[in-house]
């Protein structure tokens, strides 16, 4: 959930500090921080929170540090926007299509440009590590870079990177191959998807079993769905993204995160039983950000609360 709280600068500031220790707090097992962009230019905003350089890595362990302090486990996001970028006066994507008339028309990237989008995740991961972070996602969904190069819908390339499925995964491929270059052999490899496009000729949740049946090195997929093109077709509904986290689960035999729009308790818990191996709740994080204290409370689970407020358990 992104705060655009930052500035030209991409670094930690002291909302970002108060807002992820206060989910720390109020019982969140893991967090997975915002859209942290690999490039300045591929920011979503101007005031995204970046990890393009060494300079960023102070203000990020201090963000793990606070959060680890109070109970959780914390993930960042890395990121590319890719055409979507409202940061950059050029940006980038896999073919040379504009998002939408709200958005410059990107550059067609090269193969010497890709291989050095490559090793800006690479850089990101090892500045990850020094960071303090306990796990990496990938940010393939969307309709941002890794996702741009995945959707038939906005890479028409013909070259290596482009055309059949196998082409279009090859990005992704090499950025998970780098990532994984850099981190412990324990740290896990998140990969956030779009299960579908929601648009005619985008891939569906069977293309994406396929896309990540054949990347190697992923340890869990984060489940989510749209964002490719400025259309939306998505029928949104309490736990929208649960069938096709399933189908990802049942498809390629790796552990899922799913949710979309998941408010209560017994929702939470079918979703575990049934659908999923873990849930991401996002918008009723910001609403409510000691949810999962009270999730807990209605479970009948005793969880340990923060002392100061043991008076209102």
């Amino acid at each position: 959930m992104c705060q655009y709280s930052s500035d030209e600068s991409g670094l930690v500031k002291d909302w970002h500090i108060s807002h992820y220790v206060c989910r720390a707090v109020g019982g969140v097992g893991l967090i997975i921080i915002e859209a942290t962009s690999v490039d300045p230019d591929g920011r979503i905003s101007p005031n995204d929170l970046g990890i393009w350089s060494d300079q960023h890595i102070e203000g990020l362990r201090k963000l793990t540090d606070a959060i680890h302090k109070n109970g959780a486990k914390v993930a960042i996001q890395l990121a590319h926007a890719g055409r979507k970028s409202k940061a950059a006066s050029s940006p980038v994507a896999p073919s040379a299509i504009r998002f939408s008339e709200d958005y410059h028309e990107p550059a067609q990237l090269d193969k010497a440009e890709i291989a050095k989008l490559v090793e800006h995740f690479s850089e990101a991961a090892k500045r990850s590590v020094l960071a303090g972070f306990d796990a990496i996602e990938i940010h393939a969904a969307h309709g941002y870079l890794i996702n741009e190069f995945l959707s038939p819908l906005t890479n028409k390339r013909d070259d290596e990177y482009g055309g059949d499925l196998e082409k279009r995964v090859r990005f992704l491929k090499e950025v998970v191959e780098s990532v994984k270059a850099e981190i412990p052999s324990t740290m896990p490899i998140i990969v956030r998807v779009s299960a579908s496009d929601y648009y005619e000729g985008g891939n569906e949740v069977e293309d994406v079993v396929k896309i990540l049946n054949l990347v190697p090195g992923i340890d869990l997929v984060d489940v989510s769905g749209g964002g490719v093109m400025p259309e939306n077709h998505v029928k949104a509904f309490a736990g929208y993204q649960l069938d096709n986290a399933f189908k990802i689960k049942k498809g390629t035999g790796l552990p899922v995160i799913g949710g979309g729009l998941i408010t209560t308790y017994p929702l939470a818990e079918y979703a575990v039983n049934t659908k999923c191996d873990l849930v991401f709740i996002g918008r009723q994080l910001l609403r409510e950000p000691y949810w999962p204290l009270r999730a807990a409370k209605e479970a009948d689970v005793d969880l340990e609360w923060p002392f100061q407020y043991e008076r209102a358990k």
